[in-house]
């Protein structure tokens, strides 16, 4: 008996079974196995399904097969039970076949269930980065040959970057510089892997962050509670000190970062620490923008981000004065600054 006619038996039910390449293969829900166990077949187009095995092992016969729209449906007829597990691209072929099938109203559809069996948690397109990141490692002629030294200029690129998409408030471009800067831990942790004397990955970077984050936060994570900021600061700056064990309360600023933001860190430190340290006496323009980023860190002023914002203030100021109008993305008054492509000297894809 076919499918076809109003007085034909029960359509049965066909079920499209998709898994997420980014959970393990075999853990799969409940109802998913529900389905597979009570299913009369379970097909599969693609024989080296990561999925094919792990339903074997458990019992669950799958046939290598690719039916067509009408073959799904026949295969049906009588009230039978038809799983078919979907491969990376979801069968566009087959559930394109079936909405013809259906908006014809010439066939008695069988019921139609797309039941995911395994869902992403937040943070799995992180496992496609690393794997695409592994590939460009390998098979890239530049990519390949890079090393953290010669990567260092892009990370502070892309920082100032980020910091001017904030300052900015430009949602789009914030996403995307993000992601380049996630690009360069991801890119420095695959180097550190091919490092023969002392290897790590990019779980050990995460491990390690993890394991921070949880220690600096025992009000979160243990027993101690903090109902303010001034109290988690004080959570954090205690155990940072306590894992630290620095000799000085300088140690661990970098010193290569701008000037403005280096002296207001000094001076973070060392008010923190509750030392009173007289500015250093001196004639110049270097001593007069100390002082002044130490007012600016006293006041709660990030005297790099108020530098910044008076400098767009004057770029503007210069472009009315030439005649000119707002600055642009692509051209006027803003640099496309193309170190996204691999230019002359080699410069990062980011």
């Amino acid at each position: 008996m076919t499918a076809d006619g109003a007085g034909a038996a029960d359509p049965g039910r066909i079920v499209l079974l998709t898994t997420s390449h980014r959970v393990a293969p075999g853990l799969l829900s409940w109802p998913a196995w529900q389905a597979l166990r009570g299913a009369d077949r379970v097909l599969c187009s693609d024989g080296a399904h990561p999925q094919v095995p792990y339903l074997r092992e458990a019992g669950i016969g799958v046939d290598e097969e690719a039916p067509t729209a009408r073959e799904l449906v026949d295969a049906c007829a009588g009230g039978r039970s038809v799983v078919v597990v979907a491969t990376g691209e979801g069968e566009p072929r087959l559930t394109d076949g079936l909405a013809r099938l259906a908006g014809s109203g010439r066939t008695r559809m069988p019921d139609l269930e797309l039941l995911p069996a395994s869902y992403d948690l937040p943070g799995a397109r992180l496992l496609d980065l690393v794997q695409v990141m592994d590939r460009i490692r390998a098979e890239c002629p530049w990519s390949s040959r890079q090393t953290h030294e010669g990567l260092a200029k892009y990370g502070l690129e892309e920082a100032y970057e980020l910091v001017e998409a904030i300052e900015e408030g430009d949602r789009d471009e914030l996403r995307e510089e993000l992601g380049d800067v996630l690009l360069q831990v991801v890119f420095h942790s695959r180097i550190a892997e091919d490092d023969t004397e002392a290897p790590f990955s990019i779980d050990d970077v995460a491990g390690g962050i993890v394991a921070k984050l949880i220690r600096r936060h025992p009000h979160v994570f243990g027993d101690e509670t903090a109902t303010t900021p001034e109290e988690v600061r004080e959570h954090w700056l205690r155990t940072k000190a306590e894992e630290k064990r620095r000799s000085s309360v300088t140690q661990g600023i970098p010193l290569g970062q701008p000037g403005l933001a280096l002296s207001a860190k000094l001076s973070s430190r060392a008010r923190t620490a509750g030392l009173d340290v007289p500015l250093p006496a001196g004639a110049g323009v270097g001593y007069e923008l100390l002082a002044l980023a130490v007012r600016a860190e006293a006041e709660g002023v990030d005297p790099e981000a108020a530098l910044r914002a008076a400098a767009r203030t004057y770029r503007d100021a210069i472009r009315g004065a030439e005649g000119l109008g707002e600055p642009g993305k692509d051209g006027d008054g803003h640099e496309d600054d193309d170190h996204h492509g691999h230019e002359d000297d080699g410069e990062h894809d980011g």
